[in-house]
């Protein structure tokens, strides 16, 4: 495959807009609680996409048929792991919460060997060992002594949630079930491409968004700061990672292969480390260049991607 420079956008605009995500979560901390910045996000990228996508709404029977799984990926992909993202923000910073969130093809394995019988491959366990050891790196905070004490930070272990939440979410992705196979998948024509397809599950992912953030105010009211910067925040969050990354991202895998896109994934710990020093005045330390490293040789391993 050969890299081309409107493959090399295609693939690069999705990290740098979720470096941009993470740093925003940040910048957000008081102005508007997690759970409820989450719900406001996807809420208004359902009213942005509505346009394109409102086709596949035209026949509620098809929807009903595959409203099991449409379920489970919404809840997943949208109503949970953002929530835990920008939860993880408040007491993490961009640049962990991201490297974190490298370590997912790791998790990818593990639940497809433990919930869809996919054993991985020798190359593969190995890739994970070092994934893992990258992400401890981060935990740790490049301390053995910390991490032998298992000082454990709340946004680090809420980050780890949600990449084993995405994982799950990839597989169901992967296996979907008989109605989204073949013949039996509803085609463009009847609204399913993909701003159908992705209408629905933000749908489905801003009505569980809503309860936690309901759950939330209930528990430790928080009030919205509104203002310029809020509803700043609220567009591009609602644009940049949730429409553009996502439709970039479709686009440049269906192009170049997982393998490749892979690679150009794991450019967002360093566009948010290069943000959080910019915005935030958190520059990176010597133990995330190291996490870094050993979580891009870990999926490099697991690729079997070799020199030539």
């Amino acid at each position: 495959m050969r890299l081309t420079p409107r493959l090399a956008l295609l693939l690069t605009l999705p990290p740098l807009m979720w470096a941009g995500n993470a740093i925003v979560g940040r910048l957000m901390v008081g102005q508007a609680s997690p759970l409820t910045l989450n719900f406001l996000r996807w809420a208004l990228a359902v009213v942005l996409l509505l346009p394109l996508g409102w086709r596949v709404l035209r026949q509620p029977a098809l929807v009903r048929e595959r409203l099991g799984w449409l379920l489970g990926v919404s809840l997943l992909g949208v109503g949970v792991y953002n929530a835990l993202q920008y939860l993880a923000l408040v007491t993490s910073t961009p640049i962990n919460v991201t490297l974190v969130a490298s370590s997912t093809p790791v998790w990818m394995l593990a639940v497809g060997w433990l919930l869809f019988g996919v054993r991985p491959s020798r190359r593969q366990l190995l890739g994970a060992a070092l994934g893992l050891c990258g992400v401890l790196l981060v935990i740790g905070r490049g301390s053995l002594d910390t991490l032998a004490r298992v000082q454990w930070v709340e946004g680090d272990l809420y980050m780890l949630l949600a990449a084993i939440g995405w994982a799950v979410y990839s597989w169901l992705l992967a296996k979907p079930p008989a109605t989204m196979l073949g013949s039996q998948r509803p085609g463009p024509q009847q609204g399913w491409d993909w701003a159908g397809l992705l209408l629905l599950q933000m749908l489905i992912g801003t009505g569980f968004a809503g309860l936690f953030a309901l759950g939330e105010q209930a528990i430790t009211p928080a009030p919205l700061n509104w203002g310029p910067g809020l509803w700043a925040a609220l567009l591009f969050v609602a644009i940049g990672p949730s429409l553009v990354a996502y439709r970039c991202w479709g686009l440049g895998v269906a192009e170049a292969g997982p393998t490749m896109a892979a690679f150009f994934a794991n450019l967002t710990p360093l566009f948010t480390a290069l943000m959080s020093a910019a915005l935030l005045g958190e520059p990176p330390q010597p133990y995330h260049a190291a996490a870094f490293a050993l979580i891009v040789g870990g999926i490099a391993v697991s690729s079997g991607v070799r020199r030539h």
